[in-house]
């Protein structure tokens, strides 16, 4: 399969790095959208010892090969990277110029140390390409190789093993395991002499590598048993990948910033040639942690998303600060972390504090001008929902206690939406403020209730207990209509009273004063009914006599000025039996006049302590209590009727008649001998 990614030259041969064609090749083969799921893979070795053609066959590559027809000499100059084509996960393969060459000279190492460095802080696996023949002796190119990969490894902060793969070309008869055994000992020979600095004395080859070992045939003598070893080769690699993308990435560089850490990996190697990065590794990440502290700040005090939440908290309390602020706060704190990763762990996170301290100091007069307004807006949204939940006819202590715990809870809420999750700033000293401004409101509120009520409850009494008494005294058919509209006159009267009281106070409330009023003024009206109520008797006995007595009724037969003079008793009594101030319509006198005047059986109706249709609270005289009352007027007024036959009979009148007449009309069966007796002694 044909790559249609070529091969692009990251860094030169004269040791420049290539950053536009590095940031080409990251936008052409989408490397930067693959978060941690890639690896790297290095091939490093002698000069024409085959490396590019290594790489092509195991990764469908196009790296440059050398020409056999044209001697051996140098093919691959600087370091080349391209990507594999048609393996998963994403793979860059990277070609490093060979080592032992004539075209740079025997002295000249440098670039040699630099590339391999280069290599082991970039790639997962570094693949060590050699002479099978090579193994074993003294002399052999690999050694000067492996002493420059292990002092690069002692110099190199890396978290994680890298694995060595080294891959023995053109097999000899030797069999394959004397070979490993030999070039494993070798390695650790190579290993122990090596110079380790302080932090890796006495370190075991094995806490920094991990070794694979392959043995392949001669690529032009056996080219097909080649292929077919570097395809078993290639599935090895690729498994290997695969494996360490699930295992712990932390240390990894995300793709997006690969390019960037290339070049700053490649920038500090060009500036320590003696590879002895961890000397200088806590000065470069202090430096460079500080310069990108003051970018960052930088960034966010002309940040547009910043500038304009400031402007809508100045204006007014917003919304959804906390989370903006935030959001904005944790951008930069982000690309702090994604900026300094390669540097050291100690110094990136002390430094961060720094960054977030001095962000949080930024940020915090514009939340505490946001704490002030949501102060203010709490306070006023208190005001507004007492005098709404007062409208409603709530009472005020009962809206001050709602009202005050839920805006309460409310603006603690707002405080902890407005926090900025970086920091525990305390909200307490703000809530208690207004905690404290709304107790004071309440008890500004409480006391103009307080003379408003007292003075209206003073005016309704003067207004209505001597006209409720009046109407009360002699209860007929316009008592109620005329109760009704003396409670509603005075009410107004009242209205005006609270509306002098309330204007220009904040708290505007006079539906629920309304209601007090109104219920205040019924409370007068029923209690002034409920003492009528209780008199009823003597109300009806004196109608009873102030009937019989009435010159527009004198003219009717005695037993017609009897009953009639017994119907207007009884209405007295169906008056008085329920309060009226509803306008509603009921069934008091119909029972009434059925059971006493018309002699029908309502026993069952005046049997129960309530009236059909009509509330407990409107209730003054009970059915059964009207039973017992109408019994005892009867019995009251058999006296009276008596007195009043011996005045008619006296003055001509016929006794039998008369007689027959009061018995007819009061229905007193147990009385008649009484009656008789009494006619009889005239």
């Amino acid at each position: 399969m044909e790559n249609k990614y070529h091969s692009m030259q990251v860094i030169k041969g004269e040791g420049d790095f290539n950053v536009g064609g590095l940031e080409e090749f990251m936008l052409k083969t989408q490397l930067s959208k693959c978060g941690l799921s890639y690896g790297v893979v290095a091939i490093m070795g002698p000069q024409s010892s085959g490396k590019s053609t290594l790489l092509n066959h195991l990764f469908r590559t196009n790296f440059r090969e050398m020409d056999a027809l044209q001697g051996r000499n140098q093919t691959t100059q600087g370091i080349w990277m391209e990507k594999c084509e048609g393996l998963e996960p994403f793979i860059v393969a990277m070609d490093l110029e060979g080592g032992d060459g004539s075209e740079r000279g025997e002295d000249d190492t440098a670039f040699e140390k630099q590339s391999a460095l280069f290599a082991l802080a970039m790639a997962d696996i570094v693949i060590i390409n050699m002479w099978c023949h090579d193994v074993g002796r003294e002399q052999a190119a690999n050694k000067p190789l492996l002493r420059i990969v292990f002092q690069a490894m002692m110099s190199l902060f890396k978290a994680r093993k890298t694995t060595l793969q080294f891959v023995l070309r053109d097999k000899t008869k030797t069999p394959f395991h004397h070979l490993e055994n030999t070039l494993r000992k070798d390695t650790e020979k190579i290993w122990n002499s090596v110079r380790s600095p302080a932090s890796h004395i006495d370190a075991p080859f094995r806490e920094f590598f991990k070794v694979e070992v392959v043995a392949l045939s001669s690529y032009e003598r056996e080219e097909m048993q080649f292929k077919e070893e570097v395809t078993q080769l290639r599935q090895q690699l690729v498994t290997s990948i695969s494996e360490g993308l699930a295992g712990n990435r932390q240390p990894v560089v995300p793709a997006s910033e690969f390019s960037f850490s290339a070049q700053e990996i490649w920038k500090s190697i060009k500036e320590n040639k003696n590879l002895d990065l961890p000397a200088h590794k806590i000065m470069v990440a202090t430096i460079r942690c500080e310069e990108i502290i003051n970018q960052k700040l930088l960034q966010l005090w002309s940040d547009e998303n910043w500038l304009a939440l400031e402007g809508d908290v100045r204006s007014g309390p917003g919304s959804s600060f906390g989370s903006k602020a935030s959001s904005i706060l944790e951008t930069y704190f982000l690309e702090y972390d994604k900026e300094t990763i390669y540097f050291d762990e100690g110094v990136r996170s002390e430094k961060r504090k720094q960054l977030e301290s001095k962000a949080l100091d930024f940020v915090r007069p514009v939340y505490l001008k946001l704490l002030e307004h949501l102060h203010f807006e709490a306070l006023e949204h208190f005001k507004s929902k007492l005098e709404h939940m007062m409208n409603k006819g709530v009472g005020f202590a009962a809206s001050a206690e709602s009202c005050s715990d839920s805006v309460m809870q409310e603006f603690k809420q707002a405080c902890e939406d407005a926090a900025i999750r970086h920091v525990n700033w305390d909200t307490y000293e703000v809530q208690e403020k207004l905690r404290q401004d709304i107790q004071s409101y309440i008890s500004f509120c409480d006391s103009i209730l307080s003379k408003s009520k007292v003075r209206c409850e003073e005016g309704l009494e003067r207004l209505l207990c001597k006209p409720l008494e009046c109407l009360f005294e002699s209860p007929n058919q316009d008592t109620w209509p005329s109760v009704r509209k003396l409670l509603t006159s005075n009410i107004e009267t009242a209205i005006l009273v609270v509306s002098d009281d309330f204007s220009g106070s904040e708290l505007q409330n006079e539906n629920k004063m309304l209601q007090d009023l109104r219920d205040y003024a019924r409370n007068v009206v029923e209690r002034k009914a409920r003492e009528a109520a209780e008199k009823v008797l003597h109300l009806m006995r004196v109608r009873y006599l102030a009937f019989l007595n009435s010159a527009a009724v004198k003219k009717r037969d005695m037993k017609k000025r009897i009953n009639d003079a017994r119907t207007e008793s009884l209405r007295i009594l169906s008056l008085m039996a329920v309060m009226q101030l509803d306008e509603k319509p009921n069934q008091i006198e119909d029972i009434l006049f059925s059971s006493f005047m018309n002699g029908e059986e309502c026993s069952k109706a005046l049997s129960s302590t309530t009236w059909p249709e009509v509330s407990i609270k409107d209730t003054l005289i009970t059915p059964i209590r009207c039973n017992s009352l109408w019994e005892l007027f009867e019995a009251d007024i058999l006296q009276p009727t008596i007195d009043f036959v011996e005045s008619q009979v006296a003055k001509g009148g016929h006794t039998l008649g008369i007689t027959e007449a009061v018995l007819s009309a009061l229905n007193l069966a147990a009385s008649v001998a009484a009656v008789l007796l009494a006619i009889a002694a005239l």
